[in-house]
Order: structure tokens, then C-alpha cells, then sequence
């Protein structure tokens, strides 16, 4: 339990003088680490004695025990503070601030993502797909979001497309592909073992695979046909893949939207139909 937290935990405990000190050290937690007992005891209108009983009771030795462990945890609370919650997401920062934040970071991720797409390779991704018999899509965690999410849109444009979350279903799906399959596996670090798998078996049944991953030395980089960069800034202060996710999402709906180019009279047809049975439920 924290210093702080003691003094409000037991303040019922104390005595008159006990409550008043405690109560200024709660009004006044930094100032109360730069003051002498006399001090403390003079702001806080008692004793010095007092103080001496009051961190006794708070299970200290005495009062320098007592500043010490204060400082100690007031240091601890600044530190985390000034960590980002999520990329240069500060704990205080404003509302608007946020929101602006995670649309530039956002934005760096699509703009840098799109940037450095080799449009060669992206040709022969779309071509693989639109010829594919099925595809499998792999993903775990947030990328899991992203693969159900193209999962869904490859059917629209008719398109067997093969996707699920449990890695175990995953891998058992991969080992059913045969050439003229593809797995799409989508993974940003590239090093998931569950993905890496499933990547694995699709291989050696003769499945073509596309990798979703960052620009990095990666071991599912190495293991597919082409790899499309997902570009994002992913440092030690993550609370969840957005900037990734991002990414992600830019190119897979790249690879929907080409799609469509290329089978434009038939996926307007499929497109048409679907939303037209959708609408069938809704009345």
C-alpha cells in the first residue's frame, strides 16, 4: 500500500493531531517531502512530537522513513506519468490533443504504408488472388480484426475465402490448401509461432503465401512469396495496434478495391445481390 493511500486507509485511526497532519500531506504530497518535521508540524498546526507518532502510526520508524518513502513514490507516479499511454499519447494530454495525435499517427501509418508498396509485386498479389481456388486468411489479436475484415469483402467479389481466429483451426485449415490456394497471413512483428505454423504447412502443401508484415528481417518474411510492408510506429508504449492495424487495414482494402477494378461487371453484380438480401432482412 502506498504512502498516500495508507494515510486515507487509517485516517479514522488517528488522533485529532494525527488527522490534521495527515490531511496536509494529502493537500500538499510534494511540498511535504521538502520540509523538516518542524516544519511540517508549524504548516499543519501541531506538535512535532505529533509528527513523530503520526509516521509511527503509519507503520514508518519515524519521519525520515517516512519522506523517504514519499519520495520515493511521488518519483514513481512522475515516472509513469510521463510515459506515453499509447506512441506520444501522454496520460494529461487534452481531448483534442489526443484526437489529433492518433489522426497523424494514424495518417503516417496509411501514407508511409502505401508509400512503399512495390506496385510490381502488388500486381502479382491481385493476380494470385483473383486466379486463387481459395484463400485462407490467418491473423492473431488485432490482425485477427483484419483478416475476418478482408475475409468478408473476398466473398463479396465471390471469392472462397477461408478465415478463422482459433490458431488451431488455423493451422488444420492451412494443411487442407493445395497449389492454386493462397494464405494470406497477416502478422506485424512476423513472428508469431501460431502464424508461422499455419504459413509453414500451407508451404509445404503447395499453397502460395502473401505476407502482411513490417518492414523488418522477419521469419514470415522469409518463409512467403511476397511480403507487402506494413509500415506503422509500434514502440514500447502500445496499448493496443492501432498505428499496425492501420496499416493493415490500408492495404487490405487496397487489395478489395483492385479486386473490384478487375472483376468490375461481376463484383457489382455479387455486391448488388448481397446488399440486396441484406435489405430483405432489415424490412
Amino acid at each position: 500500500m502506498s504512502v498516500l493511500q495508507r494515510i486515507v486507509s487509517r485516517r479514522t485511526q488517528l488522533s485529532d493531531a494525527g488527522r490534521q497532519i495527515g490531511d496536509w500531506v494529502l493537500a500538499n504530497p510534494a511540498l511535504s517531502t521538502t520540509l523538516t518535521s518542524q516544519v511540517l508540524a508549524a504548516n499543519a498546526g501541531v506538535s512535532q512530537s505529533s509528527i513523530v507518532k503520526f509516521t509511527q502510526r503509519l507503520g514508518f520508524k519515524g519521519y525520515s522513513e517516512f519522506k523517504l518513502a514519499l519520495t520515493e513514490e511521488l518519483g514513481r507516479k512522475t515516472a509513469l506519468e510521463s510515459q506515453p499511454l499509447h506512441s506520444n499519447i501522454l496520460a494529461d494530454d487534452p481531448l483534442a490533443v489526443t484526437a489529433q495525435k492518433l489522426v497523424q499517427a494514424k495518417t503516417d501509418a496509411m501514407f508511409h504504408t502505401t508509400n512503399a508498396l512495390r506496385l510490381d509485386e502488388f500486381s502479382k498479389v491481385i493476380e494470385w488472388l483473383d486466379q486463387a481456388k481459395r484463400v485462407q486468411i490467418t491473423g492473431i489479436g488485432g490482425s485477427a480484426l483484419t483478416a475476418k475484415d478482408l475475409a468478408f469483402k473476398l466473398l463479396k467479389l465471390g471469392i472462397t475465402t477461408l478465415t478463422e481466429q482459433d490458431s488451431h483451426v488455423q493451422i488444420a485449415t492451412a494443411r487442407i490448401l493445395s497449389a492454386g490456394d493462397v494464405q494470406i497471413a497477416i502478422s506485424f512483428s512476423g513472428e508469431r509461432k501460431e502464424i508461422l505454423v499455419a504459413a509453414e504447412a500451407a508451404k509445404q502443401q503447395g499453397a502460395t503465401l502473401i505476407a502482411l508484415t513490417a518492414p523488418r528481417k522477419n521469419k514470415l518474411r522469409e518463409l512467403a512469396n511476397i511480403s507487402l510492408d506494413t509500415i506503422a510506429d509500434e514502440n514500447q508504449y502500445r496499448t493496443s495496434a492501432i498505428a499496425s492495424r492501420t496499416a493493415q487495414n490500408v492495404l487490405t482494402d487496397l487489395i478489395f478495391l483492385s479486386l473490384v477494378q478487375l472483376r468490375e461487371a461481376s463484383a457489382r453484380q455479387l455486391i448488388d445481390d448481397i446488399s440486396s438480401d441484406i435489405r430483405q432482412i432489415l424490412k
